[in-house]
């Protein structure tokens, strides 16, 4: 059936999304049954994606006023959200905040919007006093339509930046460079923040959020924020509604780990300081949900040899699914017309720009591919749609695979599209 489809075109198979999904809330539930999972925006933020998820729970973790208007616009409530990042912007901010939804400030120009919210809240009190009227039931209302004057008390969290490279040596992003998201435990500024808040009338920190990136994705890089967790909460005598160790784990890839192997060892480090009943785990997966389901479909039009170098010009680029340039390799495998094709010594497998870096791979010892040929690519759901250019082509139609049906649920965009809220 695809083989009927017009390429390029990603692909994504519904029960494969379903099996990775209920992989992670089996091991939620098996190693820390309080639990939320906020699903990355930013990793893949197309609307039958979100909807996908969001019909099984998971709230939406935003990191922008643009994708928290994308999850306003999906149907998801403030109190919904799991606000991240240091680009937000006050009014989405004071929204989430008043609604009881997950904010984790992230910057200093948030600890200036609390104050404001702080300073109006004790005026609301000052005036509900005087007039003899009764708290009873504001915080209910609060998150029914998020005014100042129906919330009793503010609650947030703070994103902390702490040296994970030196509690795993050669793993993370960053290396010795420091990371530049939070506050920074080593030099203070996380205590001075904390510090801030705490002095602030009507808020209160209930929350950390100790998201790290790393290269190995190991089970030790989640063990180790764990025990972050566990060592601000004694020195700073923190009581939390919730500990937030975002995302960044592995998820179909051989020989690595899954989400059964990850919760075991972050439930034993947090046992150490926090209880279950009392404290809620917060998980923000994106790549290791959909990758396994993420397909890039597209094919040879073009066989040209150039001096002694054969050429495969396909209709799909490396700008589709490596925008950023970073990888060195690729899965994928292919469909032929003629199974039984010969084996040619080397094939430069190229995109169709102009431009001489959208080369993906060379093929070795393989069949050799003719016009019409497909090359699918694997695990490709992960920061590629997000990060497609509207660079020669426009975006690609995506479908959504569930046994022999196939639905498209994003056409491809065409000039009508691309001038769409232009003059001109």
């Amino acid at each position: 059936m695809t083989e009927r489809i017009p390429t390029p075109y990603f692909l994504l198979d519904e029960p494969i999304l379903q099996r990775y999904f209920d992989m992670l809330t089996e091991a939620l539930k098996e190693n820390w049954p309080n639990y939320r999972i906020g699903y990355s925006f930013k990793t893949n933020s197309l609307p039958w994606l979100v909807n996908f998820y969001k019909k099984q729970g998971a709230y939406a973790e935003v990191v922008s006023r643009d994708e928290y208007g994308l999850a306003k616009y999906l149907g998801f409530q403030d109190s919904e959200i799991v606000y991240n990042g240091p680009y937000k912007d006050e009014q989405s901010f004071r929204d989430v905040v008043l609604a009881g939804g997950y904010v984790n400030v992230d910057s200093k120009w948030e600890l200036e919007w609390l104050t404001k919210l702080s300073e109006e809240l004790e005026e609301e009190k000052i005036l509900t006093d005087s007039s003899g009227n009764g708290e009873a039931g504001r915080e209910k209302k609060t998150r029914e339509n998020g005014k100042v004057s129906e919330v009793s008390e503010i609650r947030v969290g703070i994103r902390v930046n702490f040296n994970l490279e030196q509690m795993c040596p050669g793993e993370t992003t960053m290396g010795e460079t420091s990371g530049r998201f939070g506050f920074s435990y080593e030099n203070g500024e996380f205590a001075k923040a904390l510090s801030y808040v705490r002095a602030l009338p009507h808020v209160r920190v209930t929350g950390l959020h100790l998201h790290s990136s790393s290269k190995s994705r190991s089970i030790q890089i989640f063990r180790s924020i764990a025990q972050m967790a566990c060592r601000l909460k004694r020195e700073f005598d923190l009581t939390l509604s919730y500990v937030d160790i975002g995302g960044g784990y592995c998820g179909g890839m051989e020989g690595r780990p899954e989400y059964p192997d990850y919760f075991p060892a972050i439930a034993e480090e947090l046992h150490r300081e926090f209880d279950p009943e009392q404290t809620q785990l917060v998980v923000e997966p994106g790549i290791s949900l959909i990758s396994k389901g993420s397909f890039f479909v597209t094919s040879v039009i073009d066989v040209r040899d150039i001096r002694d170098t054969r050429y495969l010009i396909t209709d799909g680029s490396r700008f589709n699914i490596d925008a950023t340039m970073i990888k060195s390799s690729y899965l994928y495998h292919t469909r032929l017309q003629n199974p039984s094709a010969s084996v040619m010594d080397r094939q430069e497998i190229t995109g169709y720009t102009c431009m001489e870096c959208d080369r993906l791979f060379t093929m070795e010892n393989l069949p050799e591919l003719q016009t019409g040929d497909q090359i699918i690519y694997e695990n490709v759901g992960g920061y590629t749609i997000s990060l497609n250019p509207l660079f020669i082509q426009y975006f690609p139609a995506v479908y959504v695979r569930n046994g022999e049906q196939m639905t498209e649920v994003r056409r491809k965009w065409t000039a009508k599209e691309y001038v769409q809220g232009n003059i001109w």
